[in-house]
């Protein structure tokens, strides 16, 4: 109980009178980017995987805020408008 080759194309042809050819045209130019995109993005995301991760360097510091903090004892630091 399946669509039969009649019902396929009656719904094609309900299609191409709603939608027009340009707009199946561009429809089908977008999906098949899409598409194009997807592959791409699982070809990359398998090469990454398959190689050894990136060793990161250490954080950053920033001057002046590390002089900040550590110039003001733990009581004298401004509280945050988020603590409970």
């Amino acid at each position: 109980m399946g669509i039969g080759m009649r019902e396929l194309l009656i719904i094609l042809l309900v299609v191409l009178v709603i939608f027009g050819t340009k707009k199946l045209r561009t429809v089908g130019q977008d999906l098949g980017a899409a598409v194009r995109g997807f592959k791409k993005a699982m070809s990359e995301g398998e090469t990454e995987q398959s190689a050894p991760p990136k060793q990161l360097g250490t954080d950053a510091e920033f001057e002046e805020v590390a002089k900040k903090t550590d110039s003001q004892p733990a009581s004298a630091q401004p509280k945050s408008d988020r603590s409970v």
